[in-house]
């Protein structure tokens, strides 16, 4: 084996005139030794190259090196052209590549030797990626990096960039998410034990440390906790916190069917967004009957806002305004009024008395170990954001005419700048996500526990906090839009809005100030995380025959394509 002669988290191994080849992230290519002629003597030759990533946290602990896969090296180590067991999604375990693996020492995770494949032996792990056995697969939701992989070099030079950035990868978008939580934040560190004079693991102040069971509201229907939950109940929103985003549409009104067009506004990684300073619970749910209600304790109320008279304070008078009968409502995700009592996280709560509401608490499950857990990752994910932006032109200082010029023909950029853009976005968006991972694959019963509820980062209360703040952010800028233009949304889809407009420009629908810049708390164009870009425009005629069909126009206004469909 080669001494150390390069550090990088990762090389993409590929084969040339017949020899086993290693594109590295600096775009070089160096030559693997002879002595490299299976899965277990690549492992060795990783480690002694210097492949591998530091830690990100003093906490932490470095990152071992990550293998990827071309088809031409999965055939050059002695490994099957494609997985045979399509359920599994894995190698046999009596392959012979798997036996050598075994025979030099190696271990494997539980998943075993498959698209994502990770070794251990003693106090060292090497990661492989197969590339022809799908580790960039649509539903790992890597955007256009399977694009990508189709020319070493560039798949290199791609996930070295995502490695720097965000961290190296481990598995779908979604697990890099919740491996840079773990990774920026440590669940433990090592300290040393005066009375064993041994070290021990103690739990990091502010981390994730342990596994928690969610408060009652906040189970999944498969959970244990949720055993007794009749099918009615699981429906009612009384016994269930059902935090969502916001799918909404509507008829236009006969003045707003004069309108020429219709305008979506998109808001940049709106998740990531909502994250930012976000006060999370740490700690176990503990439950109180009729608390006040306080926006500085995270949990799950139950609250009653059937009543409740939608206003806010107008801009110039300061006098309180009733929104239009037209508004949806931002306390359910279908814009409807709440028909009765219901579980809140507490930003909607939060959101419920600035626009004057007076919120009661029934009950609530309360969480008084808080703080900042998704601060750092959001840190890190928004550079990785505004550094890809900044590769592909797109800067902060851009004035809007340019900004929008620029997104618009971002595509026609540099693809492999647009891969590694998406899949940022995707790792924002998935690490949510999978803080409510549903169980997959057969379990001894309906609600017997899953693989992972024994996670630290299984928290659907985080999940739905982080919701709540991004649909109720939104919403606070559709109220400033109103009430500085009139303006009311059409339709909306998570994170996007449509308008009216006289215009086929989201210039003419963002509300502004009388000297023409952007209004403090409204939509705002611009590439930063919270902002907003333009997501499509249509004419009228359109919209209508989309509400016709009974389909959100904000699901297809984006060139027609299903933004569900496709996980945007």
């Amino acid at each position: 084996m080669t001494e150390t002669t390069y550090t990088a988290p990762l090389v993409v191994l590929d084969t040339a005139d017949g020899s086993l080849v290693a594109h590295r992230p600096d775009v070089q290519r160096v030559d693997v030794p002879a002595d490299v002629v299976d899965l277990a003597t690549a492992a060795e030759w990783a480690l002694a190259y210097g492949l591998g990533s530091a830690k990100l946290s003093r906490h932490g602990e470095d990152i071992g090196p990550l293998l990827v896969l071309t088809e031409s090296a999965v055939e050059f180590l002695g490994l099957p052209a494609r997985l045979e067991d399509r359920k599994g999604l894995r190698v046999p375990d009596d392959h012979p590549a798997f036996e050598a693996l075994t025979e030099a020492g190696w271990s494997l995770s539980r998943a075993g030797l498959g698209a994502w494949t990770f070794l251990f032996r003693e106090r060292v792990e090497v990661h492989v990626a197969v590339v022809p056995w799908g580790c960039f697969a649509d539903h790992l939701r890597w955007g256009g990096i399977e694009d990508v992989a189709a020319d070493p070099g560039a798949l290199a030079y791609t996930l070295g960039l995502y490695a720097e950035r965000v961290i190296s990868p481990t598995g779908s978008t979604a697990g890099c998410s919740l491996a840079l939580m773990a990774a920026v934040r440590p669940p433990t560190r090592a300290t040393f034990d005066r009375g064993t004079g041994r070290m021990r693991r103690t739990p990091v102040e502010g981390s994730l440390s342990r596994p928690i069971d969610p408060a009652p509201p906040e189970a999944l229907d498969e959970h244990p906790i949720a055993a007794d939950r009749t099918r009615d109940q699981a429906k009612d929103p009384a016994h269930v916190l059902v935090e969502e985003a916001l799918a909404w549409y509507r008829e236009p009104t006969e003045a707003e069917t004069a309108a020429p067009y219709v305008v979506g506004l998109d808001v940049n990684v709106a998740f990531l967004a909502a994250a930012n300073r976000l006060t999370v619970g740490l700690g176990e749910a503990v439950y109180t009957d009729g608390p006040k209600f306080d926006k500085k304790i995270p949990g799950a109320w139950l609250v009653d806002l059937s009543g409740a008279v939608l206003r806010t304070k107008d801009l110039r008078t300061k006098e309180w305004r009733e929104l239009p009968a037209h508004f949806p409502s931002p306390f359910t995700p279908d814009g409807r009024a709440p028909a009765g009592p219901a579980w809140y996280a507490t930003p909607t709560l939060a959101y419920a008395v600035e626009l004057g509401i007076d919120v009661r608490p029934i009950a609530a499950w309360l969480r008084p170990e808080a703080g900042g857990y998704l601060d750092l990752w959001h840190n890190r994910l928004r550079a990785a954001y505004m550094d890809t932006l900044a590769d592909l032109g797109i800067t902060e200082d851009m004035d809007e005419e340019a900004f929008l010029s620029a997104m618009a023909t971002i595509k026609e950029r540099d693809p492999d700048a647009v891969a590694l853009l998406a899949a940022i976005k995707q790792t924002a968006k998935g690490g949510i996500g999978k803080m409510r991972e549903r169980p997959q694959g057969k379990r001894a019963g309906r609600h017997a526990p899953w693989p992972a509820l024994k996670r630290p980062t299984w928290r659907p209360d985080i999940r739905a906090a982080v919701i709540s703040a991004a649909r109720v952010g939104a919403y606070r800028k559709m109220v400033k839009t109103w009430n500085a233009t009139g303006l009311v949304p059409l339709a909306v889809l998570s994170d996007c809005v449509i308008y009216p407009s006289a215009y086929p420009t989201a210039r003419a629908v963002v509300p502004r100030k009388e000297d023409g810049t952007p209004l403090p708390g409204g939509f705002r164009l611009g590439p930063n995380p919270g902002y907003c870009k333009e997501e499509g425009v249509r004419d009228m005629t359109w919209y209508r025959e989309m509400v016709a069909k009974q389909a959100n126009p904000a699901r297809f206004i984006k060139e027609g394509r299903d933004a569900v469909r496709e996980g945007e």
